[in-house]
């Protein structure tokens, strides 16, 4: 009887979760598990601290974004486009457009790559394949068949959990370089660290979380037939705990993948990954010959996992800016131009993964490109947050002030670090 209950609560604790786990879960796309493993592979346990740095600065912006749109039922382009003057407005949507549409090229392509070497036909089939099936997924489904399909989606990151234990991991050596950071100064590792940051605290995931929290609270009203819903502590208790297990989640998953690259690099003496073979190497000591093949599942699974996020940003982005629409929980007739703006994201990564570009690279530089944006845009999230005329008696605490202030100050150090790299 007892199992019985905690089955029970354990179910209806996870049915509870949505976009902060899925948020979470899609941080950890082919992008973050590529700069991760390379950030593992070269900086060693070094690399560890930035696990435990980044939890919180997440959460803190995460929540920012899940309670504005969960208060406002707004997106953050709708807000700014109603708070701020249009010299800010443009740019942010503009850089925020180009940076996540470089990002859904940089997952496909991946995808595009693993698939070739599995059955040995073409990447460009494999691309223009997966962005058929994604965007038939995305536009047909309803929301609410979506989101349960993207939470399943998340278990292809356990893998990179599971290896490590089949490792010989300097278990005492990883949690003091957890607690207690190194860092060198060479260009490479400053590198790595801002792209370690844009891949964590990365804008589409503001965008996103704000924009899904809005109309889960739409949905609700729309349940109970109301136009209005007053938001109550315990919702917000749940978005904060929605919140928290996503990037705890997100970043438990991180510092797996960094440990199993570091032990990878010392077992077969890489110093750099070069290619998804060299990646799939950290699943070697659990799967042993099928490590390619899971490697190639889990860059699939959170693939498909993160573009339909990617592109459904854009769609948002633009729909906020010409009063579209919008909505994941809409019908195509609904919502046509919310959704050709996906299709139209979807399109220009495909061209853009079928470039002659290094896959490795492209995923890595896409969480570097993040990192430069991220500062701007989470100073218009701190505005929002603290705004009485925009969130009533719903502003920021005072710690989600210092996580976001927290977060501001280390996305503008790491940026500035990483800019002066070039003089």
């Amino acid at each position: 009887m007892a199992d019985k209950t905690h089955k029970n609560k354990g179910r209806n604790f996870f049915s509870k979760l949505g976009p902060g786990l899925i948020t979470g879960a899609s941080d950890d796309d082919p992008s973050g598990i590529l700069t991760y493993l390379q950030a593992g592979t070269v900086m060693g346990l070094r690399s560890l601290w930035t696990a435990l740095l980044t939890l919180p600065l997440m959460y803190g912006v995460q929540e920012m974004c899940g309670r504005i749109g969960f208060v406002t039922k707004k997106g953050l382009i709708t807000l700014i486009k109603e708070y701020f003057s249009k010299g800010i407005l443009y740019p942010i949507a503009f850089i925020s457009v180009v940076v996540i549409t470089i990002n859904l090229g940089a997952d496909l392509l991946a995808i595009g790559v693993v698939l070739e070497k599995m059955f040995d036909v073409g990447r460009i089939f494999w691309i223009i394949a997966t962005a058929i099936i994604i965007l038939f997924f995305t536009v047909f489904l309803s929301y609410k068949r979506f989101s349960k399909v993207l939470k399943w989606l998340t278990l292809s990151l356990f893998f990179y959990v599971a290896a490590v234990f089949y490792m010989k991991l300097d278990v005492k050596g990883s949690l003091l370089a957890t607690f207690v950071p190194h860092f060198s100064w060479d260009k490479e590792s400053i590198l790595l660290l801002t792209a370690i940051f844009g891949t964590t605290v990365s804008p589409y995931l503001f965008f996103w979380q704000t924009n899904e929290e809005a109309e889960d609270r739409e949905e609700q009203a729309r349940r109970r037939s109301l136009e209005k819903i007053s938001v109550t502590k315990n919702e917000l208790k749940i978005l904060k705990k929605d919140t928290l297990f996503g990037m705890l989640f997100s970043n438990v998953v991180m510092w797996f993948i960094m440990a199993g690259a570091t032990q990878l690099a010392t077992t077969y003496g890489l110093k750099v990954i070069t290619n998804f073979d060299d990646a799939s190497l950290v699943l070697q000591p659990l799967l042993g010959d099928m490590a390619y093949l899971f490697f190639s599942l889990g860059i699939i699974g959170t693939g498909f996992l993160a573009i339909p996020i990617l592109a459904g940003c854009v769609g948002y982005i633009f729909s906020e800016i010409f009063n579209w629409k919008e909505g994941m929980n809409k019908t195509f007739t609904q919502a046509k131009g919310f959704y050709v703006a996906i299709g139209a994201a979807t399109l220009v990564g495909v061209l853009l993964s079928a470039l002659n570009l290094d896959p490795v690279q492209l995923l890595i530089y896409t969480a570097v490109f993040y990192t430069l944006i991220t500062p701007f845009l989470i100073l218009l999230i701190l505005r929002i947050g603290n705004d009485k005329k925009i969130m009533n008696h719903h502003v920021n605490s005072r710690g989600s002030n210092i996580l976001g202030i927290g977060g501001l100050v280390v996305s503008s150090i790491i940026t500035i670090l990483y800019l002066s790299t070039f003089f």
